[in-house]
């Protein structure tokens, strides 16, 4: 009984011994939460990289459990109120569940805007930390990204616009809706994971998606056409890993110290790139499947394309400018970056 007392006395001692260093009180646990199954690309190419490499710089002392699906509940246009509101510690989100919250980051996802990933990542996080703070203040931003460049899948064959008339066409983002509008297409609007069964039932005619998705959506299996584009891509969606305010602020400042370092400029440029890398691999199953691929060529997106999408980039300049955005600039700004500093990221 002795024993026992003195053993229970002397592991109250190192607890409290624990506790008075901090060493128990800095340990974090951190919940992320995302709308793709746990094997997708981004999951399992991106977001578990980077949450290992966390775990592991901080010596075991961040611990980030993972959540696919919306396992937390809600739906993925909730998402970015989920970390503003702590539901979730961590998310993964698509800016444009949001239309219109975030209208400085629509900049990349302008109908032909963005030729490489890696590049607009990097103008993406650049862009943030330059002019976008204020929109994000509600969150501490962890990584800012693109997709490789988005593409017609389709039941008929796309070349030209006139081709998606009458079509019923899931739209990637509230631009590519109004291009969607301007070729006589209807936009569907609703998140990835509804593709599926949206084709599978013949409500859609097709989907905008990147490549790197299509097989956990089995996209090459419902539809037969693949549309992309020489030069720059069709669009590109905007990415966010951002995180709740009061969580990031409650963490010692060492373990600040260590997500920070691990986030930002480089993991946004990480992100953007291989996300674009897993295009081909997915690419590689629609041609086994000997579906039809087409590559619109630069003439015809000069001839064909940039005259229906024009009338976007003005109407979106007007739609920013009522927010007090100077949306050219933003535009200048952009380019400027992905074919000057930011043209070789990640090489």
């Amino acid at each position: 009984m002795m024993k026992k007392t003195l053993l229970t006395a002397l592991g109250g001692v190192a607890v409290g011994a624990l506790v008075a260093s901090g060493a128990l009180a800095q340990e974090v646990t951190l919940r992320l939460h995302q709308f793709l199954p746990a094997q997708a690309n981004v999951p399992a190419l991106v977001l578990d990289v980077w949450a290992d490499q966390v775990e592991e710089a901080s010596g075991g002392r961040i611990e980030i459990e993972r959540y696919p699906s919306m396992q937390l509940g809600g739906a993925p246009p909730e998402l970015m109120d989920q970390a503003i509101d702590g539901v979730a510690d961590i998310v993964w989100t698509v800016v444009g569940y949001t239309p219109g919250r975030f209208p400085s980051t629509e900049v990349f996802e302008l109908p032909f805007m963005v030729a490489d990933a890696r590049a607009a990542s990097c103008a993406y996080w650049t862009m943030y930390e330059e002019s976008m703070q204020e929109e994000f203040s509600d969150v501490h931003l962890l990584g800012t990204w693109v997709h490789g460049p988005g593409m017609f899948h389709t039941v008929d064959p796309v070349e030209v616009p006139a081709d998606l008339e009458g079509m019923q066409i899931r739209g990637g983002s509230r631009l590519v809706n109004q291009l969607l509008e301007l070729t006589g297409a209807t936009p569907v609007g609703m998140p990835v994971p509804a593709v599926t069964e949206a084709l599978s039932r013949g409500v859609l005619d097709g989907t905008t998606i990147p490549w790197e998705v299509t097989a956990a959506l089995r996209v090459p299996e419902l539809v037969e056409n693949h549309t992309g584009f020489e030069g720059n891509g069709l669009y590109t969606l905007t990415f966010v890993l951002a995180m709740n305010n009061d969580a990031y602020a409650a963490m010692p400042e060492d373990l600040q110290q260590i997500l920070d370092e691990n986030s930002g400029l480089d993991f946004s440029i990480f992100a953007g790139g291989t996300q674009a890398d897993a295009d081909g691999p997915a690419r590689e199953l629609a041609v086994d499947a000997g579906n039809n691929i087409i590559m619109v060529d630069a003439a015809s997106v000069e001839a064909d394309w940039l005259p229906v999408v024009e009338p976007i980039y003005d109407s979106w300049i007007a739609d920013v400018g009522e927010s007090g955005l100077d949306g050219q600039a933003l535009i200048d700004r952009a380019r400027e970056l992905m074919e000057g500093d930011c043209a070789n990221a990640g090489q």
